[in-house]
């Protein structure tokens, strides 16, 4: 009873390690060939549970998510003007046909990887070359983005990938050109500068002028409606006192000379040098005689 329990237990066993060598899984993240000494028999693209025949066929999976090709130093292009641009790109793939992947680089990333950057090299040193650094930088960039990615997708079938996008980080100068075109800018802004200066400086004289001419004009105008008042104050003035005079000749004589008398004799210290008979002392002689 013993043995006949061992014996079904080690054929349980056997029987394990035969199934768990005759079956393999893939996920939805994966595709996977199946190899019979060597040879290609099968295909999985879909996720499940499958089977194969132990110790005669084997499983190579392989990614088929989108993955990212980073450079990790800028490309050196020239542009139709001559000039060198730094560009730092990555690139958007995945792997579309497994069995043409695997014919064409052996199932290798890394040959996949250099195979796209070599097609995204060169043709974007073709678009470079018939393009100003304008266009490469700003003008056409978007432009050149999409041919490149035209143009790596379709040669990228040929190794069964398929190439989503081709981005261009960042378009530079090299370090010795960017300094001599920051210098040129740092002069242009510097002349711009000057000139804004100057055109302020003339509108400023300019404004100063203007207003030093109208306060001339104000003052004068003020100076004229004060002298137009002041005369015909005096008008009203001397009418008044003519009004008053025709009235009272003699009483606006007397008045005349009391404010004659008042301001001659405002001060203690003023002194007047006249005859006694002059004209000035009228009203004292006649005050004089009155009061006798």
């Amino acid at each position: 009873m013993r043995l006949n329990l061992g014996s079904a237990l080690v054929g349980a066993v056997v029987a394990l390690i035969i199934a768990s060598f005759s079956v393999f899984i893939v996920d939805q993240r994966q595709n996977a060939i199946v190899f019979r000494l060597g040879e290609v028999v099968g295909i999985k693209k879909e996720p499940g549970l499958y089977f194969k025949v132990p110790i005669l066929d084997n499983v190579r999976y392989f990614d088929v998510r989108i993955l990212t090709i980073d450079t990790a130093e800028p490309e050196r292009f020239l542009t139709s003007e001559k000039k060198n641009v730094l560009v730092d790109l990555f690139v958007k793939w995945r792997i579309a046909d497994v069995r043409q992947y695997y014919v064409s680089v052996g199932g290798d990333e890394v040959r996949a990887q250099t195979r796209l950057l070599q097609t995204v090299n060169d043709g974007l040193r073709a678009e470079f070359g018939n393009r100003t650094v304008h266009d490469v930088v700003s003008g056409e960039r978007d432009k050149i983005m999409e041919l490149m990615r035209q143009k790596a997708n379709e040669d990228a079938g040929k190794i069964g990938v398929e190439v989503f996008d081709v981005r261009m980080k960042r378009v530079d100068l090299p370090q010795e050109v960017s300094e001599s075109v920051y210098r040129r800018m740092e002069a242009e802004r510097k002349r711009v500068a000057n000139e804004l200066r100057s055109t302020g400086a003339a509108e400023a004289e300019r404004i100063r002028a203007d207003a030093d001419r109208q306060r001339e004009i104000i003052v004068a105008q003020a100076y004229r409606d004060a002298q137009r008042i002041k005369g015909e104050g005096d008008a009203k003035a001397t009418a008044t006192y003519a009004r008053a005079y025709e009235q009272n000749p003699e009483f606006y004589a007397f008045y005349r000379s009391l404010e004659a008398y008042k301001q001659s004799f405002k001060n203690r210290s003023d002194v007047l040098v006249l005859e006694p008979s002059s004209e000035f002392f009228k009203y004292f002689r006649s005050s004089g005689r009155a009061s006798k």
